[in-house]
């Protein structure tokens, strides 16, 4: 039986999925902060982007100079928010969101995925009308009757409980996404994970090589430097 990664090597694969977390955090900050102003207080975005780093554990230093580089007290990158839509395998719905400062590796980049994977990219609009843009607050587990009514006493659109893994859902709109999140943190249920984004009308159920080839895909976006989150419809059944 052949001996697995050694502990080194694990260290520095670990190290370097951190660095390209920290990597994707930073930019989010730098764009909430230059489209917003510097203060997480009077800036929503600004300080959604500062709790996902303080939960990935980026230290206050850094995320004040994403900040500062931003609002121009100190020299930094620009970065612009693009996004690419497309088609996966088996006819799955794909949303590209990217900060980038270069958008020609950009487009470059995502379309070598789709295309190396069986997909295509398509014209803006072109898949986008399937999905709703929300608020989720996801919670791995708890007591669902507590979460559900602070939910609803805080404003939110709707609950998916999960029984398969007790997972819960709050769902909101994007405007009352951070009162929501403040009254539930505030009620003792801060979520694990909270985020405006995207989710799918209909998801689309895809299964062997077509799942396989769909994930490999979907994983290819999400590690490209400039990427910063990938939606889509796939129901990956247990591919996923």
């Amino acid at each position: 039986m052949g001996r697995g990664p050694s502990i080194e090597a694990r260290k520095n694969a670990t190290d370097a999925q951190r660095g390209k977390v920290f990597t994707k955090l930073i930019r989010e900050i730098g764009v909430a902060a230059r489209a917003g102003g510097g203060d997480p207080a009077n800036n929503p975005r600004l300080r959604t982007a500062m709790d996902k780093a303080l939960a990935a554990n980026m230290s206050k230093d850094v995320m004040e100079r994403a900040v500062k580089k931003a609002t121009g007290e100190l020299e930094g990158v620009e970065y612009e928010e693009v996004r690419y839509e497309g088609y996966a395998p088996g006819g799955v719905a794909v949303i590209v969101d990217c900060l980038t400062d270069n958008r020609v590796r950009t487009v470059a980049d995502v379309r070598h995925a789709f295309s190396k994977n069986g997909g295509n990219m398509g014209t803006e609009g072109s898949v986008a009308f399937m999905f709703k843009r929300l608020g989720v607050l996801s919670y791995e587990g708890g007591d669902e009757e507590r979460i559900t009514e602070a939910a609803i006493e805080a404003g939110a659109d709707d609950i998916v409980a999960y029984p398969e893994d007790g997972a819960i859902d709050v769902l909101t709109t994007p405007e009352s996404f951070e009162a929501v999140k403040q009254a539930m943190s505030a009620a003792g249920l801060a979520p694990g994970y909270a985020e405006v984004g995207f989710r799918a009308d209909n998801d689309v159920a895809v299964s062997g090589d077509t799942a396989l080839q769909v994930k490999k895909m979907l994983a290819m976006l999400e590690d490209l430097d400039d990427v910063q989150n990938v939606w889509s419809n796939a129901d990956l059944g247990d591919a996923g």
